[in-house]
């Protein structure tokens, strides 16, 4: 098997599994661990995956997040719910933001349902699904382009967000403990937090499985969203701090029940 061929298959186990062991992988492919090694240690740098011990993942870390070509494969069914509960917020007439992310991106491709609406956004997916919708007023943020974010950010995107309004805001976050909410970049935590600015309401989109974890910076309380949309019930010990935070958890519903 040829390297590169190699290398594909151990993401598409990553994006199967989240999580893949080096000694596995080593006799899966009858090669020796060093070699793994160094399959792993170019997807690291490609920023595919994050390397832990005896193996990778591309689960997010404190400082690491997986690139969007990979989260857009991942969990397809739970973000369209997500993304369905997230359309009935959305009004005709509206102008709303929708920041970076594979959920926000499914969420965008469906934007055209209620139209006519004004859509801002800094997300090259959702740019692209919408730049020829008739009844979609399309405002794109501009900035320098993050292929690991598949997004537009920096001063541009910051500043251009300083002259505009929307009534609602969409925002994702892969980490969420307690009543904050994190991010692990920089730019992206500043975008991010334009938009929360410049937005009448807010609605936070979080998979169930990023509850209970911290990323390096801190985005905003809990409290600041207007509404919090998840795909299943969290863990015992989340629901309770949600409920002494006083945070109104939504639980996407069904496909069938949509």
């Amino acid at each position: 098997m040829k390297r590169d061929e190699r290398r594909q298959q151990i993401i598409d186990l990553l994006v199967e599994n989240g999580v893949v062991d080096l000694e596995e992988l080593a006799k899966r492919f009858a090669v020796s661990k060093m070699t793994i090694h160094r399959d792993l240690d170019e997807l690291e740098a490609g920023g595919l995956l994050r390397k832990v011990r005896g193996g990778a993942t591309i689960e997010a870390g404190m400082q690491f997040e997986s690139d969007f070509r990979l989260r857009e494969r991942q969990g397809s069914e739970g973000k369209e719910r997500m993304a369905l509960e997230a359309l009935e917020l959305v009004e005709p007439g509206m102008t709303v933001m929708v920041n970076d992310g594979s959920m926000a991106a499914m969420l965008g491709s469906m934007l055209p349902r209620k139209k006519p609406l004004t859509v801002i956004t800094n997300n090259a997916s959702i740019l692209e699904a919408l730049k020829f919708e008739k009844g979609i007023d399309l405002i794109a943020l501009g900035g320098m382009y993050s292929s690991k974010f598949n997004g537009y950010f920096g001063v541009l995107a910051e500043q251009n967000l300083t002259s505009l309004r929307a009534d609602l805001a969409f925002l994702s976050s892969p980490a969420v403990s307690g009543n904050q909410v994190f991010h692990m970049d920089a730019d992206v935590i500043r975008v991010k937090k334009a938009m929360l600015n410049a937005a009448v309401k807010a609605c936070l989109l979080v998979n169930h499985t990023r509850f209970d974890r911290v990323a390096l910076h801190v985005l905003a309380n809990l409290d600041y969203f207007d509404w919090v949309i998840t795909d299943q019930v969290p863990e015992p010990n989340v629901q309770q701090q949600l409920v002494d935070a006083g945070i109104q958890l939504t639980i996407a519903r069904s496909l069938e029940n949509t």
